[in-house]
């Protein structure tokens, strides 16, 4: 089998989670700076095997589409082109960074820790990951 990949994508920062080969375990992958994405992406999956690329769709309360909305459709259409052979999936984010720093404070890390936006960014983009996982199961 092939992994997931999960994108958080944000205006200077993106989170990124894969699964392992066997789409078992969401785990946090790393954290890039937004203007890398496409050049990290062409990197990871000409080493690694990824069936679908999963992107964080950041929607109000709502449902309507938030500022980045519009810009990571055409962006889903690009990757599109870029991987024919994966699949692009879109997922619900809204909570996820909430749901991150929960997540840190329930693990014991400290504040200093916590204030770690690439670090936020990186679980956000795992629980995005989780979350699909789940839904698709």
């Amino acid at each position: 089998m092939a992994r997931l990949l999960a994108i958080d994508y944000g205006k200077k920062r993106t989170g990124i989670a894969v699964t392992d080969p066997m789409q078992i375990i969401a785990s946090g992958l790393t954290t890039v700076a937004t203007r890398d994405l496409t050049a990290f992406l062409q990197e990871y999956l000409g080493k690694e095997e990824v069936e679908a690329i999963i992107l964080g769709e950041p929607k109000q309360m709502d449902y309507t589409d938030s500022e980045l909305g519009p810009w990571l459709r055409t962006y889903a259409l690009q990757l599109q082109e870029l991987f024919p052979n994966v699949k692009i999936e879109r997922e619900d984010e809204r909570f996820t960074s909430k749901m991150a720093h929960a997540s840190m404070l329930t693990n014991g890390l400290k504040k200093k820790q916590r204030q770690n936006k690439a670090l936020v960014d990186e679980i956000a983009a795992t629980i995005i990951l989780q979350s699909y996982m789940e839904r698709k199961r």
